[in-house]
């Protein structure tokens, strides 16, 4: 079998790395092994905030990541490193104050490489955190991060082209 090289690399982050940014991880995990680029493109996810570093996935996020087939278990919080600005391609931050701290650790000459999770959705849309709500909160999370992945996959592809 052949190795695959890694050719781009893509960083998941929220402000904990518990709920969105490991579930948004999770899905593009699955997108990417569906349109088999899993092994081209390296994925990771992290928090602006150390709060939880070494924790699994917030017990409800991963319930509802499970009932539509993506496995978070293996997922660890960590925090964003000054490496990670230079290590990855794309860091896409779940929200306006998330993508502020970024920009505030970012060196200016890797800025280009942050943006918010949802902007192939169009306009500069949010992943509401969902830590403090219900169930439904983190089923209306999953369904902005599956069509967010699915529009960065299409940019992906549109640029290989």
């Amino acid at each position: 079998m052949q190795n695959q090289r890694v050719e781009y690399s893509i960083l998941f982050v929220c402000h904990g790395n518990i709920c969105r940014s490991p579930t948004a991880e999770g899905v593009m995990r699955v997108k990417l092994a569906q349109a088999g680029l899993l092994g081209r493109v390296r994925i990771d996810s992290a928090g602006t905030h150390g709060y939880h570093v070494g924790e699994s996935p917030d017990e409800r996020s991963a319930r509802a990541a499970a009932r539509r087939g993506y496995d978070l278990s293996a997922l660890r919080a960590r925090q964003v490193s000054d490496a990670d600005f230079a290590g990855f391609d794309l860091i896409l931050a779940a929200d306006k104050r998330n993508l502020a701290d970024l920009r505030r650790q970012c060196p200016a000459h890797l800025q280009d490489r942050l943006h918010l999770i949802l902007e192939p959705l169009g306009g500069e849309r949010e992943v509401p955190d969902p830590y403090y709500g219900g169930s439904q909160g983190f089923e209306a999370v999953l369904d902005l991060l599956e069509a967010a992945c699915d529009g960065w996959l299409r940019q992906m592809a549109a640029r290989a082209d």
